[in-house]
């Protein structure tokens, strides 16, 4: 009878115990250059791994994949998430649309890992060369493409939103892919493991490449921020300690890159693949105004931010 009393009493019991377990919905993108992101939501598949051993077992964490920045942003938004790790012009874009008031820097996450590629036998072997030809980026308005209309107008060249002397014709990665290895592109800006995946796929040669730009950084919501400000920092130091640890061990974190990727996308990545993207990035926690400045100059520059706020305004503190 005791038994069965205590059995009833833990029962009733168990709703309160969840309750009080709280949750973190964090967003990442299935990509190499979302290490951080691709081996915490391995770990939580797996039963708890980095962020659960330093948050603690009162907090739950949720990750949600997505395919693009401006959708993750939106989520943010719409109050669906809490974090984020995302690019700079999507971060952007949603600070300067909502005047400021959403979406925080955390910290930084990776430099690098973007090139302009061109075909082995275009015929492409100056800046001049590009003159009529079609290249490919990711998405329109995404940080390659923005950045692909930015650099080539720096080269002297009319690019417009449809045309100009250099087309640009955004499509997504695995239609660059398809594209290129057909030769109906020239050449691409794309972003790892893409980069890698047209050289070894479509024997593309690197025309230039992106070392110090910022690829992903860890974003907040405000809301999340102003209601769970402890936990926020918590998830942050996390992040940043899992940096280090991504430094430290190369060898080990590609291969559970890899695995995580492998899992998320049932497709298995070849270890080769994640070696080569992984030399040209580069994990760093840091970011400066000063950088997030340039982005955004580039981005009013090729029309895609119609107004400017200052982004020192998206840091959560001044680095």
């Amino acid at each position: 009878m005791k038994r069965l009393l205590f059995s009833v009493f833990i029962l009733a019991l168990l709703p309160v115990l969840r309750a009080e377990r709280v949750v973190l919905r964090v967003g990442y993108f299935p990509n190499i250059t979302h290490a951080q992101g691709v081996i915490g939501s391995s770990g939580t598949r797996a039963g708890g791994g980095w962020f659960e051993e330093r948050l603690g077992k009162d907090v739950e964490i949720r990750w949600f994949p997505f395919n693009a920045g401006p959708s993750a942003m939106e989520a943010i938004f719409a109050g669906s998430i809490d974090l984020s790790y995302v690019g700079p012009n999507p971060a952007l874009n949603a600070h300067t649309r909502s005047g400021g008031k959403e979406v925080r820097i955390m910290s930084g996450a990776a430099l690098g890992g973007a090139a302009l590629l061109v075909q082995p036998d275009g015929g492409i072997k100056d800046v001049k060369n590009f003159r009529g030809k079609s290249v490919g980026t990711p998405q329109f308005g995404n940080t390659q493409d923005i950045a692909a209309r930015v650099w080539f107008r720096q080269q002297g060249f009319r690019v417009t939103m449809t045309g100009g002397d250099v087309r640009i014709q955004p499509a997504s990665n695995a239609d660059l892919l398809s594209l290129f290895s057909r030769k109906r592109l020239d050449a691409a800006w794309t972003v790892e493991p893409w980069v890698s995946r047209l050289e070894m796929e479509a024997g593309a040669k690197v025309f230039l490449e992106q070392t110090d730009t910022p690829t992903t950084m860890l974003v907040a919501s405000v809301k999340a921020l102003r209601e769970r400000p402890g936990l926020v920092a918590k998830f942050v130091a996390a992040h940043r300690d899992l940096t280090k640890w991504l430094n430290e061990n190369p060898g080990e974190a590609c291969e559970k890159v890899r695995a995580g990727l492998s899992e998320e996308t049932r497709i298995q990545i070849k270890a080769e693949l994640v070696k080569s993207a992984w030399k040209r990035l580069r994990f760093t926690n840091e970011l400066t105004i000063e950088q997030m400045n340039v982005i955004a100059e580039d981005a009013k520059s090729a029309g895609f931010l119609p107004r400017t706020i200052p982004p020192d305004r998206l840091f959560q503190q001044k680095p």
